[in-house]
């Protein structure tokens, strides 16, 4: 790490022009590159015959869609030493009628009473301490960022995000299953395997530590609290809370329709921006959330999706979409994933995501030629999954080519919308949060 020039009387310490010469030429270096796999270009992949589908129109009973998204946006609370930072987070689950759409779309001029028919949306707003600020009722920074997710869970609604946490984890939506769910780590003393019991948990949503006494909130389940450093910050954690958050609010929004009018579930498509998938730290909330899938497709309906905008997959999407027929799609099983997608080594094995997805992936390319990468829920990890173990299959994809939007490439109305209504932007957004911030908080 070279000196930087925190006064402005001396220069910044430059890099060495010549030391990557010692780099070059060192011999580990040089095997372990030798060894190194890259993904095969485009024109090598193979596409299975037997991985293509045709999709097939079916008569659609979905009658709403719904579409769930976050952002967030990091703002300095202080430049100055010792710097400091805060997030502003906001998360939107957002409503609207297929008959809505089908009527602006057979109209000459959009009239604004119609157009806001389209943005019926729902926020979450949320802020998180990322470095050099805490609650002054905290003793400690993680035990700040702790308090304001849990904080965040308690006060959204009635019932509350933090009442849904709980019935998603202890499973309440089925019955024989023991209501116990083990936390790998005490987040006060850091004591392993912590086995939280639903009768031992207080009416606060908190269980005590059997080790060291100290609270647990349940919020500590998504296990963010490992991840934060109390001298680097919080930073790391913001992306798992986002994909986190943006599920939960998917789970309260089911619950709620499990709890007034279940029959409305099978005319209802959820489509979540992003994968179907618990990434890092919260990885394990699969679990409970491919035991609610289960549940839901056996006992009720379930018409959900996880579109992606961007990575990896997407990539490879654009590459082959010139070798995709328009109105088909390919099942990505793991053997392709792993050989055109994701480099691997000799000893990759079983599903992929299988401790991190709920759903199986798919490249689907529209009449129109757009090209999705999508999740769709399954009740277990599939190795090579097939058509008929994607419940609502067509049904799902036909709507999807339904709700194109010409805004952005291969744009989706309800994901657009979504994203408009709740993202922060740089300008102007994170300028006024900062000012907002920097006179709230108390120096």
């Amino acid at each position: 790490m070279a000196y930087a020039s925190r006064y402005g009387r001396r220069p910044m310490e430059n890099a060495s022009r010549s030391s990557h010469t010692y780099v070059i030429n060192d011999a580990a270096v040089q095997g372990f590159l030798d060894q190194c796999v890259l993904p095969p270009a485009a024109e090598r992949v193979d596409i299975p015959a037997d991985r293509i589908v045709a999709c097939q129109p079916e008569e659609s009973p979905i009658r709403h869609f719904v579409a769930i998204d976050g952002g967030y946006q990091v703002v300095p609370v202080r430049a100055d030493y010792p710097s400091a930072e805060v997030c502003f987070l906001q998360f939107g689950a957002l409503i609207f009628g297929a008959e809505d759409l089908e009527n602006l779309a057979h109209q000459p001029f959009i009239d604004p009473a119609d157009m806001a028919k389209l943005k019926q949306i729902q926020r979450f707003k949320l802020v998180l301490p990322v470095r050099n600020v805490s609650l002054s009722s905290e003793s400690s920074f993680t035990a700040s960022v702790r308090q304001a997710l849990y904080r965040f869970f308690r006060d959204t609604e009635d019932p509350s995000l933090l009442d849904t946490l709980a019935w998603l984890i202890f499973r309440d939506f089925r019955h024989g299953t023991p209501p116990v769910w083990d936390l790998a780590s005490c987040p006060e003393c850091g004591q392993g395997t912590i086995s939280l019991r639903k009768s031992k948990m207080s009416a606060d949503y908190t269980f005590q530590c059997p080790e060291c006494g100290g609270t647990i909130l349940l919020t500590d389940v998504l296990r963010l609290h490992e991840a934060i450093d109390e001298e680097m910050g919080a930073g790391g954690i913001l992306g798992y809370v986002t994909t986190a958050v943006e599920q939960l609010i998917l789970v309260h929004v089911i619950r709620t329709i499990l709890n007034t009018k279940p029959d409305l579930l099978r005319h209802l498509l959820f489509i979540k921006d992003g994968p179907l998938a618990f990434f890092g730290q919260t990885a394990n909330m699969h679990k409970p959330m491919r035991a609610l899938v289960r549940y839901l497709l056996k006992k009720h309906d379930l018409f959900l999706a996880g579109l992606e905008k961007s990575g990896a997959f997407v990539e490879h999407a654009d590459e082959i979409a010139s070798r995709l027929d328009p109105g088909t799609a390919i099942l990505l099983d793991s053997d392709y994933i792993y050989r055109y997608i994701l480099p691997r080594g000799t000893n990759a094995q079983g599903a992929y995501g299988r401790t991190t997805y709920y759903g199986a992936k798919l490249i689907h390319k529209t009449h129109s030629g757009d090209m999705h990468v999508v999740t769709l829920p399954t009740g277990k990890p599939l190795e090579q999954p097939l058509a008929a173990d994607l419940p609502h299959l067509n049904v799902i994809l036909d709507n999807i080519e339904r709700l194109h939007c010409d805004m952005y490439d291969n744009a989706l109305i309800p994901v657009a919308l979504a994203n408009k209504l709740v993202s922060l932007a740089n300008h102007p957004s994170a300028h006024i949060l900062e000012k907002f911030a920097k006179e709230s908080i108390q120096s």
